[in-house]
C-alpha cells in the first residue's frame, strides 16, 4: 500500500493559500512541460477568480518521493464555515498559512480552533515575507499565543514554522535565507504530518462533501477510514435518523493531480469519490451490509439569514434572461441544495416566491451571482435575520466583527458599531492601525460596510463571523434617507437630472431606460420622492442669455450586488438579470403604494 498524507490548508481570505497550492502542483511536475495553464488553478469558477476568494472546498493530490499527498483547499471566509468543519475531518494535519504582515486573522482563528479540537498536527507557513514592512518573527509569536489561547496540546504547540513567498515559489526555515524552491515545505509535510492510518476491518467511509453531475447525479466525496471500498460492492448507508438503506457502488474515483482517476478499489486512509449511491446526506456512513458500523455524525452549521426569491415581474422582464418562469427558479434553487449544504429552500403560499436560508449575505449573493450568469432573471427581497425562541425568549444571531482601521477614524467606527448594538470587546494597536473587536447582532451588519467605508475614507478592513445566538438586543436604526423613484417609463434626460440634483444622489446616468416605480436615487430627506426624470427641455425659439448653460451632472452612484442587497428597504426588491442590477419598489404604482402605506399605518 502506498503511504498517504492528508493535509488541509487553512488561511484567511487573501493570504495566498490558492497560490501556494499552484506552486506545489508545479513543483510536483503535474503538468507536462508544454502544457499551458493559468494561475489560481484551483479557483476554477469565474466568481472565485473575480472576488479572489475560495468558495467551495476542493481536493487535489500530488506524488512526492513516492508518497501521495492529498491537499484539501478550504474556504477562508466565515460565510462558508460549514464547508471547513467537514473537510477538516478528512485531514491528518493542517498547513496554517498566515500573512507576514497581517498575522493570524479572525477567520483563521475560527478554522484553527476546529482543527486543534480534532487533534490535527499543524505546520505554520508564514507567507509573503518578501513584502515590505512585514514582521515574520512577531507573527510567529502571535500564532503561538493564538494556539495557546485556543488550548492546543503541548505536542500541537511544538509546531514547525516555515517562511517564504508562494508567489515567488520558495520556502525556508529562516526567512532571511531564501531558497530556490518550495520543496522544503513538501519535505516537512512528509516529516511532520502523520501517515494516514490504514486499519483493516469492516468498511467505514464517511461522506464529507458532495459533487453533482447531470450524467450520474450526486457523487459522494469522503475518506475511507477503515477497510476498503470496491467497485460493484453493496454497501449499507446509515442515515441521521438511524435507518439503514442498501445501495451498490457503480464507480470509484480517486483524486490525481487536478482531476480524478477511475479505480476498482480504494483502501483506508485515501480520499475518493463514490458514484451510484442514491439518497445520501452529508455525514452518512457507507459501511458493510453484514455488520454496519456507523461513524459519529458531522454537524452542519445552521443558516442565520433568509431572503425572499421571486420571479421577475418588472416591466423589463424577459429582455435579457433565458430562464424567467417560476418553474425555472424553483428547479434551480432545489438543485443548488443538492451540493450547497448550508442552504435551505422553503416554498411559500404563492408558487412564484421562495424563502432561501443561508449563512450570510455573501453566501446568498454568491448564489444569486451564479444564477444571473447562467441566464436567470429574479427579484430578491431585503435580507432577514433568523430569530430563535430559546426558553420562551427571543434570541438572535450575534457575530464577532473585527475592524482594523487608522487611529484617527477609529472613533467613527466605534460610534457606527455601537449605534447598531455592537459591544466593543477588544481595542489594541496593531502597527499603525487600531484593531477593534465587537460583538454585534447579525442584523446590525446589514448595510454597515458602506457606512463604515464612507466614514473611514475606504480604509477600514472589516471581517466578521458567526459567534452564537443571544437574547434579542432591541431595535436598530434603519437607513435614514428615503428613495427617489421614477414616476414614468422611458429614458432619463440630462436636463431633468440636472434640475433635480439638489433633491439627493442619483444612481442612474442620463439616457438609461427606466420604468415607473424603479428606485433611481437616494432622497436627501427621510421620505420617498417620486420624480419625473423623463421630461425634456422646452424648445422655444426665443432665447434668453444664460438660459442655455450646459447640464453639469454629478456621476451616478453604482452598487454591487451585495451593496444593493444591504441598501434596500423592506418595501423594495433588487431585480437581478444577466446584464443589470436594478432596485425597485415592490408596488410599482405610486397611488397603490400610498394606499398600502396608509393601510399599514392606519
Amino acid at each position: 500500500m502506498q503511504s498517504i498524507r492528508n493535509v488541509a490548508i487553512i488561511a484567511h481570505v487573501d493570504h495566498g493559500k490558492t497560490t501556494l497550492v499552484d506552486k506545489i502542483i508545479h513543483a510536483s511536475k503535474l503538468f507536462r512541460e508544454n502544457q499551458e495553464f493559468d494561475d489560481l488553478i484551483l479557483d476554477n469558477n469565474d466568481l472565485e477568480r473575480e472576488r479572489g476568494i475560495t468558495i467551495t472546498a476542493k481536493n487535489v493530490s500530488v506524488n512526492y518521493k513516492g508518497v501521495k499527498i492529498n491537499i484539501i483547499d478550504t474556504p477562508g471566509h466565515a460565510d462558508f464555515g460549514g464547508e471547513v468543519e467537514r473537510v477538516l475531518k478528512m485531514a491528518d494535519g493542517v498547513l496554517l498559512l498566515v500573512d507576514a504582515f497581517e498575522g493570524a486573522m479572525p477567520q483563521t482563528r475560527f478554522v484553527l480552533s476546529k482543527a486543534l479540537g480534532l487533534g490535527l498536527k499543524p505546520i505554520v507557513v508564514v507567507n509573503k515575507v518578501d513584502k515590505e514592512n512585514c514582521r515574520p518573527d512577531e507573527v510567529h509569536e502571535q500564532v503561538f499565543d493564538l494556539m495557546f489561547n485556543l488550548e492546543a496540546t503541548e505536542e500541537q504547540l511544538d509546531f514547525v514554522t516555515l517562511y517564504g513567498s508562494s508567489k515567488n515559489g520558495w520556502m525556508s526555515t529562516d526567512w532571511q535565507k531564501p531558497t530556490d524552491s518550495i520543496t522544503p515545505l513538501l519535505d516537512e509535510i512528509l516529516e511532520t504530518i502523520p501517515e494516514a492510518p490504514q486499519p483493516e476491518g469492516n468498511l467505514q467511509f464517511q461522506v464529507t462533501n458532495l459533487d453533482y453531475s447531470s450524467f450520474v447525479g450526486r457523487i459522494a466525496i469522503g475518506r475511507v477510514y477503515q477497510g476498503e471500498i470496491k467497485e460493484g460492492q453493496w454497501v449499507a448507508v446509515t442515515k441521521a435518523d438511524g435507518s439503514i438503506t442498501k445501495s451498490k457502488v457503480k464507480e470509484l474515483q480517486i483524486f490525481e493531480g487536478l482531476g480524478k482517476r477511475k479505480v476498482e478499489r480504494v483502501g483506508a486512509g485515501d480520499i475518493c469519490a463514490v458514484v451510484g449511491i442514491d439518497g445520501f446526506e452529508i455525514g452518512d456512513t457507507f459501511t458493510s451490509v453484514e455488520n454496519p458500523e456507523p461513524m459519529p455524525r458531522i454537524a452542519i452549521d445552521e443558516p442565520t439569514m433568509s431572503m425572499l426569491f421571486a420571479i421577475n415581474n418588472s416591466p423589463f422582464f424577459g429582455k435579457e434572461g433565458k430562464f424567467v418562469t417560476s418553474r425555472h427558479l424553483r428547479d434551480r434553487l432545489f438543485k443548488e441544495t443538492e451540493k450547497n449544504l448550508a442552504l435551505r429552500v422553503k416554498e411559500t403560499d404563492t408558487e412564484d416566491k421562495f424563502l432561501v436560508f443561508g449563512r450570510g449575505i455573501l453566501h446568498l449573493a454568491v448564489l444569486i451571482e451564479t444564477m444571473r450568469r447562467e441566464g436567470y432573471e429574479l427579484q430578491v427581497g431585503q435580507p432577514q435575520v433568523i430569530f430563535k425562541e430559546i426558553d420562551g425568549e427571543k434570541h438572535e444571531p450575534i457575530e464577532l466583527l473585527v475592524v482594523d482601521v487608522p487611529d484617527e477614524t477609529s472613533g467613527k467606527v466605534i460610534e457606527l458599531a455601537t449605534q447598531r448594538k455592537g459591544e466593543l470587546k477588544i481595542m489594541e494597536p496593531k502597527g499603525d492601525l487600531q484593531h477593534l473587536e465587537f460583538e454585534i447582532p447579525s442584523r446590525g451588519l446589514i448595510g454597515l460596510r458602506n457606512n463604515m467605508l464612507t466614514a473611514t475614507q475606504g480604509e477600514a478592513i472589516m471581517t466578521h463571523r458567526f459567534l452564537k445566538y443571544a437574547p434579542f438586543k432591541g431595535g436598530i436604526p434603519e437607513r435614514l434617507n428615503g428613495s427617489i423613484i421614477s414616476m414614468e417609463n422611458g429614458p432619463s434626460t440630462a436636463y431633468s437630472l440636472d434640475k433635480l440634483q439638489d433633491r439627493g444622489i442619483f444612481f442612474v446616468d442620463p439616457g438609461v431606460d427606466l420604468y415607473a416605480g424603479q428606485v433611481i436615487g437616494e432622497h436627501s430627506r427621510s421620505n420617498d420622492l417620486a420624480v419625473n426624470v423623463q421630461k425634456g427641455k422646452k424648445l422655444s425659439n426665443v432665447r434668453a442669455s444664460g438660459s442655455d448653460d450646459a447640464a453639469k451632472i454629478a456621476p451616478a452612484r453604482k452598487f454591487s450586488l451585495e451593496e444593493s442587497l444591504e441598501y434596500i428597504q423592506k418595501d423594495e426588491y433588487v431585480e437581478v438579470t444577466p446584464l443589470s442590477i436594478r432596485m425597485r419598489k415592490i408596488i410599482l404604482d405610486e397611488n397603490e403604494r400610498k394606499r398600502a402605506s396608509s393601510k399599514a399605518n392606519g
